[in-house]
């Protein structure tokens, strides 16, 4: 189930990612000001009020959340992070959280940071003490530590959090949490929800057309992978007697519909009205899925074989042809792509769309 991903796309990334990620960062030096560093009250040598000046106006800032109303009273100036991927919004606006969540999942070098979080971090110039306290979540939220860093705003717009959590994390600073669904935030609500409690929201939105353009441009070099049907899925090699389906909901499964891919009828049938981003299905039923044209699973090389292998999971037409894109496990576009992010997708994107092309390139 593990896999590397090939040393050629490690964290020496490919240009076309560092220009992605250098072309936001330079976006958001630009909305914010040098990065949200002016002095409050400072004026511009045309006369005109500073960035800093036109978003601290708009405190306090109230939004609403599943658990009840965030209030930032005024424009946070030490904003810490929780669960996953929420760091980059801040970071993509050019704002350096004082803490952030430590990641592992995806960490090919180990350091708690993700790659296309790395870069925009140096774009910044945060480098070595400059960098956020990194949050160890292993066992849960280490509300100590997040404390430690006195933060006055919690971003948590994608997470999971449960109301007791909120509360807890609430009594440090105004926390904000997701609208609806944990773990159901996608990629652009993120950014926008993080976003406006920096009181940054326009800045959050050029962000996300800036990424929506990079998207659009993409996809119209890879014309096969435009209204292919998918069902996103989690195999366990040890045990294929299940199929774990995410639903609609799942962020991931989300990016899929801005890449131009629709939920197969089947998937959406089966997630009904759910609030969960995951359920499951019998390998009996495999045949339930034969309007899927792509299946996505995560996993390694050896994975396709696998599944063809499996008199039950060989019922699925998208895996008896082959059109399957595995995504390799435990990698950094596994990660890129489970919770995107406004950072996160702009660096994966080519690659992504690499596989789901070949894929599609096989369903008759």
């Amino acid at each position: 189930m593990r896999s590397a991903l090939p040393h050629a796309r490690r964290r020496a990334a490919r240009p076309a990612r560092l220009a992605a990620v250098a072309a936001l960062a330079a976006l958001a030096l630009t909305a914010c000001g040098s990065g949200g560093t002016d002095e409050p009250g400072a004026t511009p040598s045309d006369g005109t009020s500073s960035t800093a000046d036109q978003s601290a106006a708009q405190f306090p800032i109230t939004l609403e959340n599943t658990f009840g109303e965030t209030t930032v009273p005024e424009k946070p100036t030490n904003v810490a992070t929780v669960n996953w991927g929420n760091h980059d919004v801040p970071i993509a606006l050019g704002v350096v959280p004082v803490g952030i969540q430590k990641s592992t999942y995806g960490d090919d070098d180990t350091d708690g940071i993700l790659p296309w979080t790395s870069e925009a971090l140096t774009a910044l110039g945060a480098t070595g003490d400059a960098l956020p306290v990194l949050f160890d979540e292993t066992d849960g939220i280490p509300f100590e530590a997040v404390a430690n860093t006195e933060p006055d705003v919690i971003l948590a717009a994608y997470s999971g959090l449960d109301e007791e959590q909120w509360t807890t994390l609430s009594g440090i600073a105004p926390t904000v949490s997701y609208p609806e669904f944990a773990w159901g935030t996608n990629w652009r609500d993120m950014a926008v929800i993080d976003g406006t409690a920096l009181g940054l929201e326009a800045e959050a939105k050029a962000l996300v057309a800036d990424v929506e353009d990079q998207i659009e441009a993409a996809l119209a070099e890879r014309p096969d992978v435009a209204g292919k049907t998918i069902a996103y899925t989690w195999i366990d090699p040890a045990d294929p007697s299940t199929i774990g389906i995410y639903t609609p909901l799942d962020a991931r499964v989300q990016l899929t519909g801005d890449l131009g891919l629709v939920d197969a009828p089947s998937v959406v049938k089966l997630a009904g009205d759910t609030d969960q981003f995951f359920v499951n299905l019998s390998a009996e039923q495999a045949d339930t899925l034969a309007d899927v044209d792509i299946l996505v699973t995560y996993g390694d090389d050896t994975t396709l074989a696998t599944l063809q292998a499996d008199p039950l999971l060989n019922k699925i037409p998208a895996v008896a042809r082959g059109s399957v894109v595995v995504v390799p496990d435990a990698t950094p576009i596994a990660s890129a792509t489970s919770g995107p992010t406004v950072l996160s997708v702009p660096w994966v994107l080519e690659d992504y769309l690499d596989l789901f092309e070949a894929a599609a390139k096989k369903v008759g």
